[in-house]
């Protein structure tokens, strides 16, 4: 798989773990199941931590789910290839030909925490969405790694002593975007589990959700300089479909943080 010293990383590792009769495991496919059920480890420590009802667990994580797949998929049809899947609609479901899009995820989160919140008074959507940035940071993290064993979301060329060659895709060293963004969100979910511990209880949804949003999308915005583009119209652009999708998001996380600073002077958290 890995060359000598001074020589590119070579990976070669098929997309596919295993196979189970007429069923083929994917590597992204079980990142993503693990991504889910660590999540949901993490979700009812926080709700027992909170005193949250135990019996609102599965509720939630079925919401999260529908909300993650259905936007992901929408989200890369939608804004990263619509004339082809306006055009052949039934395309958009065949999901287990690929094509998700994290923003689009991301917004499917949104809506589905919106909906679930509207029927429970004691999880405000701010709170639900503050505490779910641990979940969908640890997430991220897993999902990219999915990406660096399916080969794709490649980095341009480079000539650096890390650089990966992708068997699958071309002989071209490589930067191992996927391992960066990957190891980016892993850095963020530890961060937000130490300030959740830390901090206010009753306070710090603002830190949280802040942290998250402004973190995450500046690493994602820098990342996208070293990608190859998703689609053949983003060679065309300055930034990247990616990047500007990026920028509400860094603003949105900075308001969070700078009330954060506000309330913070009012009330120190404990």
């Amino acid at each position: 798989m890995f060359a000598n010293n001074n020589q590119p990383f070579y990976w070669g590792v098929t997309a596919e773990a295993f196979s189970l009769g007429p069923l083929h495991i994917r590597w992204y496919g079980l990142l993503f199941a693990f991504a889910f059920l660590a999540g949901y480890r993490i979700v009812a420590w926080v709700f027992a931590r909170e005193n949250k009802p135990s019996v609102d667990l599965d509720p939630l994580f079925i919401t999260m789910f529908l909300g993650t797949v259905l936007g992901a998929r929408l989200g890369h049809c939608l804004l990263y290839e619509p004339g082809f899947y306006l055009s052949h609609p039934l395309e958009i479901l065949k999901i287990w030909q690929g094509g998700l899009a994290s923003h689009g995820a991301g917004i499917g989160m949104f809506i589905a925490l919106y909906l679930y919140a509207r029927r429970r008074n004691n999880q405000p959507y701010l709170w639900l969405l503050s505490r779910m940035t641990i979940v969908v940071a640890l997430g991220g993290a897993l999902i990219r790694l999915g990406n660096f064993f399916n080969s794709e979301i490649i980095g341009k060329p480079t000539d650096i002593w890390w650089a990966v060659v992708f068997a699958h895709i071309d002989s071209l060293p490589r930067h191992p975007a996927q391992l960066y963004e990957s190891l980016a969100y892993l850095a963020v979910f530890i961060v937000l589990v130490y300030l959740y511990r830390r901090t206010n209880p009753r306070t710090n949804q603002s830190l949280l959700l802040g942290f998250f949003l402004s973190t995450v999308f500046i690493m994602r915005f820098l990342i996208e300089f070293l990608k190859e583009p998703q689609v053949e119209f983003e060679r065309r652009m300055m930034l990247d479909l990616g990047q500007i999708l990026s920028l509400p998001l860094i603003f949105l996380g900075l308001l969070f943080l700078y009330q954060w600073g506000r309330n913070f002077r009012k009330e120190p958290p404990q």
